[in-house]
Formats: C-alpha cells, sequence, structure tokens
C-alpha cells in the first residue's frame, strides 16, 4: 500500500478520530497534519506495521497526549459544533447546553485520560489495544478509563444527561 492509497481511503476516519481526541475541529486538523506528515516521513516504518491504520493512531494518541503548553490558541477552551445526523431535541436549548456540558467535561480530563475514553468509547478498543496506543500497561489504561469515568460522573452528577446516558 502506498502512502497516498492510505490517504485516500482513511483520512477521513482519522480526522473524526482527531475531533473526538481534541474536542474541536480546527485543532483536530492540525493534529492530523502534523500525524500525516511524520506518516509519509516514516512510511516505509508504518506500512511494514501489521495494521497501518492502528499504527498512525497510535501516533496521533501519543501527539496529542505529548502536546505541550504552545500558543494561547491551544489552551483556549473551545466547544464541538454540533452533529447534524443525532435527532433534535424538543427542547433545542437543553441539548445544546447538554453536549456543552459534556464536551467541557471531557476537556477538563487530563490528555491521558480524554485518549483513553475515546479509543474505547469511540474507537471501541480493548483494553490491549488502548494500551498499546498509548504506550502503556493494560492495567494503566484500564486506571485512565477509570479515574476518567469517575470525574465525569462526579462533574456531571445531577444532570439528565447521565440517566439519558445510563439507558
Amino acid at each position: 500500500m502506498t502512502y497516498e492509497d492510505f490517504v485516500n481511503s482513511r483520512l477521513a476516519a482519522l480526522a473524526r478520530y482527531a475531533v473526538m481526541l481534541t474536542g474541536d475541529r480546527h485543532t483536530a486538523e492540525d493534529l492530523v497534519q502534523e500525524t500525516m506528515v511524520r506518516a509519509q516521513l516514516h512510511w516505509k516504518k508504518v506500512c511494514r506495521a501489521d495494521v497501518p491504520e492502528r499504527y498512525v493512531k497510535r501516533m496521533m494518541a501519543n501527539l496529542y497526549v505529548d502536546w505541550k503548553r504552545g500558543p494561547w490558541w491551544r489552551r483556549v477552551l473551545l466547544r464541538g459544533e454540533p452533529d447534524e445526523a443525532v435527532p433534535v431535541s424538543i427542547d433545542i436549548a437543553e441539548g445544546a447546553a447538554d453536549r456543552d456540558l459534556l464536551w467541557t467535561a471531557l476537556a477538563g480530563l487530563p490528555r491521558q485520560q480524554r485518549a483513553a475514553v475515546v479509543l474505547r468509547y469511540y474507537e471501541d478498543m480493548p483494553d490491549a489495544e488502548i494500551a498499546e496506543a498509548l504506550g502503556c500497561t493494560v492495567g494503566t489504561a484500564r486506571g485512565y478509563i477509570s479515574r476518567a469515568l469517575s470525574t465525569l460522573r462526579s462533574r456531571l452528577s445531577g444532570r439528565d444527561l447521565i440517566a439519558e446516558g445510563a439507558r
């Protein structure tokens, strides 16, 4: 498989994954661009991997986790755009407030915990693959997810959003 074939077939999925990691479309675009430049520079190594997409996702997750404090615009809390495919509730303002609350709660998680939650619930990866993607042990990956869920539960407790998610 060539780099161009990989990009043509997987770029949209990688972009969606990046949005889930960063919570912002524009930051996600930066993350994808930087990851793809690195993937192209090391393409011989990437294409030798059993699953090149998993390798690139690991690169992306590691880059996201390793991003140090940079320019102010990377530290500004940004809100995700509403998903047009999700049915709109009767009270549009309440749905927007719930989405905003969830994005805010996710953005408040440490990068490793957020990455682990995205890998588990968005990418539907098992613990071993999450650990591999984050470069840690399975126990550490489980710990990230456990602490993240505990933090999210405490931040979102008493909200109808929690009750809806449990159904």
